[in-house]
């Protein structure tokens, strides 16, 4: 017997805040019957409805995927533009991305049917590290590092402290190699960070999330995540 509120989330309907308003405004029911009460458990065989539209449960599934550049991090694009879904046509399961890498961003990416999980790990609260390795347009300096260590200024607040090395350079292509680790989510972050020191980015992969990494992939593979990753995300999101 699970809580109603964590199966409405786990189907992918609502995070578990926004199905518990659901089941207060009275768009719930059970076997037929409008269910108004947070404490409500069923079962596998209930029947459950919101507003009015049957959910299917399926059984959780997590992945994860070695995004390739130049593929949206979604389930459907309006100009046909290939989505991460589309890696996945033998999946009965309705997937979707545990938040999003930029379109031009390459790297691992996590999805899933369960809403509650994704919810979970992209909750502004909880702070999983994602490590990035950046190739810039030009060498930012020492102190240009360290600023990028401390926080930028970008126009949606300041970015928390961050782990930041330059790793290589090129002189003559006036190019460098910086690896960071942020554990916030803002939109396009890493790229906003390196334009406010003045450093665009040229090349941008995710090569970590938590304590998972692309060992064993290439651009367009993925594996399934095993029960002790599983264990793991969930433990480290909200430590």
């Amino acid at each position: 017997m699970d809580r109603l509120q964590k199966v409405i989330a786990q189907a992918g309907i609502a995070s578990r805040r926004n199905a518990e308003k659901l089941i207060e405004d009275g768009k719930v029911k059970v076997n037929g019957t409008t269910v108004t009460e947070l404490g409500t458990k069923v079962s596998p065989s209930d029947e459950i409805e919101v507003n009015g539209v049957p959910i299917e449960k399926e059984a959780p599934v997590y992945f994860l995927f070695y995004k390739p550049s130049a593929v949206i991090s979604s389930v459907k694009d309006e100009k046909g533009r290939k989505v991460v879904t589309d890696y996945f046509p033998e999946i009965e399961q309705r997937l979707f991305p545990i938040g999003r890498l930029d379109y031009d961003t390459s790297g691992l990416l996590l999805l899933t049917n369960d809403g509650e999980f994704a919810n979970l790990l992209m909750h502004p609260k909880y702070k999983v590290e994602k490590h990035y390795i950046v190739k810039t347009k030009g060498i930012p300096s020492k102190q240009d590092i360290n600023q990028l260590a401390l926080g930028v200024r970008l126009e949606d607040g300041k970015t928390a402290p961050a782990k930041v090395r330059l790793k290589s350079l090129e002189k003559k292509k006036q190019t460098a190699i910086v690896e960071i680790t942020i554990h916030e989510g803002k939109n396009r972050q890493v790229r906003r960070m390196f334009d406010a020191i003045g450093f665009p980015v040229q090349k941008l992969k995710r090569e970590r999330y938590g304590l998972l990494d692309l060992k064993g992939l290439n651009p367009g593979e993925f594996r399934p995540l095993t029960p002790h990753e599983i264990k793991q995300l969930r433990t480290l999101a909200v430590t």
